[in-house]
C-alpha cells in the first residue's frame, strides 16, 4: 500500500505536543526497522475532514474521538475490535514490545479491511 495510504499520529491530550517519541518506544520500534522521528501532536477537529479514518488505541480514546467527530462519527474506529491497546508508559521495557505486537496485528487487520 506504499504511496496509497497516508498515516499520521496524534494524541487526544496536548500535554506532549512537540515532544519526540518516548525513548523506550523509539528503541523498540528501531529494533523492528521502524523510525519514530516525528513530534507529538494533538487531534484537531479539522482532522475529521482531512482523514478518511481516525483510529483509536483504546475505548476511552474512541469515546473522545466520537465526541469530537460530529457528523464524521463513521470515520472513528478502534484498532482492535472490542479491546484496548494498553499504554506501556508506566511499565517495563517489555511492555513496549507487547504493544508493538498488538499494533502490528491491528494494522495488518486494518490493511486487509482497506
Amino acid at each position: 500500500m506504499d504511496g496509497e495510504v497516508e498515516v499520521a499520529s496524534a494524541g487526544i491530550g496536548g500535554w506532549h505536543v512537540g515532544d519526540p517519541a518516548d525513548a523506550r518506544s523509539a528503541e523498540a520500534a528501531r529494533r523492528r526497522g521502524i523510525v519514530l522521528d516525528g513530534a507529538a501532536q494533538q487531534v484537531q477537529r479539522d482532522d475529521f475532514e482531512r482523514y478518511d479514518l481516525l483510529i483509536a488505541m483504546d475505548r476511552g480514546h474512541e469515546r473522545d474521538l466520537l465526541a469530537m467527530a460530529g457528523k464524521h462519527r463513521g470515520k472513528v474506529r478502534l484498532l482492535i475490535d472490542g479491546a484496548d491497546v494498553p499504554d506501556p508508559y508506566y511499565g517495563g521495557d517489555d511492555g513496549f514490545e507487547d504493544v508493538l505486537d498488538l499494533i502490528t496485528k491491528g494494522c495488518e487487520r486494518l490493511a486487509d479491511d482497506l
